[in-house]
């Protein structure tokens, strides 16, 4: 009898509307049990935590662990460790509140290829959402994201030169690296990888990667490598040089119009030959460069 995974996830001061259309997203794929740590740095006004922690709860989900303070490289890591014991033995899909996985078959036939096959782990590949015009724009709950950010593109992978590759789903024996990027040991079947539709590119964001620039170059949030500034840097420098857009006419980044509820066309291959030809950017020696945080 096919048990869904539990969903596991750390919660940063997003939106309470964009907590609602990812509960719902999953919830329609299957998933019944939501496991959810909140963490709010101390810029985060009591009013926004206090609204988004009746959200979650008014949408039937009691969260795992709320916490505050500095945002360190490690603690997404901890957070998310943390909840991965309280769900228990058995699969866990994983996913930030900005991720909206597709599949490319119910959860119960992706996790019984994954055992059939002898993995512990499936594996995704993220595509970027973005407005048509590459404004980073607020969105409406009666809108929606499909219709809001309706082009699906590799601004992660080709712009950013950030890791594009996800677990998506792993088995509670299995340890995940810092991001969800990795599983030690273990390797996806690249041919059968998740669409992890990214929704990080709305209205607010600059701010937020202007600040984690900022507290990690400054050491009051706590970096492990320099690497982690790097892709807020990147994707700052190019908004200033296309007038606080996204540029979605490069055809390096591949957008083109997809929704949540399919494959983009041709995904298979396409996402096989991004994720196994990654490779991590040439460490930056020059004075003065910065590079990024991960999304919380």
């Amino acid at each position: 009898m096919f048990v869904p995974p539990a969903l596991v996830a750390v919660i940063g001061p997003v939106e309470p509307a964009l907590l609602a259309a990812w509960t719902a997203h999953y919830r329609r794929i299957g998933i019944e049990r939501f496991h959810l740590a909140f963490h709010f740095p101390d810029h985060v006004p009591d009013a926004w935590r206090h609204q988004l922690i009746a959200t979650c709860r008014d949408l039937g989900i009691a969260p795992g662990q709320i916490s505050t303070g500095p945002w360190h490289e490690h603690t997404n890591t901890q957070l998310r460790d943390s909840v991965r014991k309280q769900a228990g033995t058995g699969w866990h899909l994983l996913a930030d509140s900005d991720e909206f996985q597709t599949y490319p078959a119910p959860l119960a036939d992706v996790l019984a290829q994954a055992e059939d096959t002898g993995r512990k782990v499936v594996g995704g590949l993220m595509l970027d959402r973005v407005t048509n015009d590459g404004r980073l724009a607020m969105w409406r709950p009666e809108t929606g994201l499909d219709r809001a950010f309706p082009l699906g593109g590799h601004l992660t992978r080709r712009l950013l030169q950030g890791d594009p590759r996800k677990i998506v789903l792993a088995h509670s024996s299995v340890t995940v690296a810092s991001g969800n990027h990795r599983a030690p040991g273990h390797k996806p079947d690249p041919n059968a990888l998740a669409c992890v539709h990214h929704f990080k590119w709305r209205a607010g964001v600059l701010d937020d990667l202007r600040r984690r620039v900022e507290r990690f170059a400054s050491g009051e949030w706590a970096e492990h490598t320099p690497a982690v500034r790097s892709e807020s840097s990147r994707l700052l420098q190019h908004i200033d040089r296309h007038h606080g857009r996204i540029d979605v006419s490069d055809p390096r980044l591949a957008f083109r119009r997809v929704t949540l509820d399919r494959l983009p066309d041709g995904w298979a291959a396409e996402a096989a030959q991004l994720a196994t030809t990654w490779r991590p950017p040439a460490p930056q020696n020059q004075p003065g460069s910065t590079i990024s945080s991960p999304s919380p």
